[in-house]
């Protein structure tokens, strides 16, 4: 078997505080936005030096407001900055902590599924232990692939 990477176990106590704290999170967060497919393809994204454009538009606009039209909400475009600027942190630490849970996620899986097909092996291997038939054939149907049906020719005339 491979590398052993992790061995632990999460009390119900703690799963549940995790829960508890990320229902906390999102209670903090009450204005988070779904966005669909279509809406992330198509928004303006704004990357490191688009955050520097934004931060210099909002302190010309601060300063000189009377270009802008009326219509122009500037409190609303300082909002928006500063929303973003406040959860850009709380962006980092929570993807890091995603793909800290993704990574283990995938390693715990990976694990328990190599020790499965240890198991199926070794059960396969020793095929005289009573009882054991209708298992291995249950677990061996995890690997019969079904076989592709030919579609039928179409004649063209």
């Amino acid at each position: 078997m491979s590398e052993n990477r992790i061995s632990a176990s999460l009390s119900p106590a703690d799963k549940e505080a995790v829960m508890q704290a990320i229902a906390t999170i999102r209670e903090k967060l009450p204005f988070l936005v779904d966005l669909t497919p279509e809406d992330r393809r198509t928004m303006l994204k704004m990357g490191d030096k688009s955050r520097a454009f934004v931060s210099k538009a909002l302190e010309v606009a601060t300063q000189n407001p009377n270009f802008l039209p009326r219509s122009f909400d500037l409190e609303e475009m300082r909002r928006d900055l500063e929303i973003y600027e406040d959860l850009y942190p709380v962006l980092l630490s929570l993807t890091q902590l995603q793909e800290l849970v993704d990574d283990t996620c995938i390693a715990s899986a990976s694990e328990a599924y190599a020790a499965a097909l240890a198991v199926y092996s070794y059960a396969k291997a020793s095929g005289d232990v009573a009882g054991l038939d209708a298992v291995i054939d249950e677990m061996g149907r995890r690997f019969n692939r079904r076989s592709k049906k030919k579609k039928p020719e179409v004649s063209v005339s």
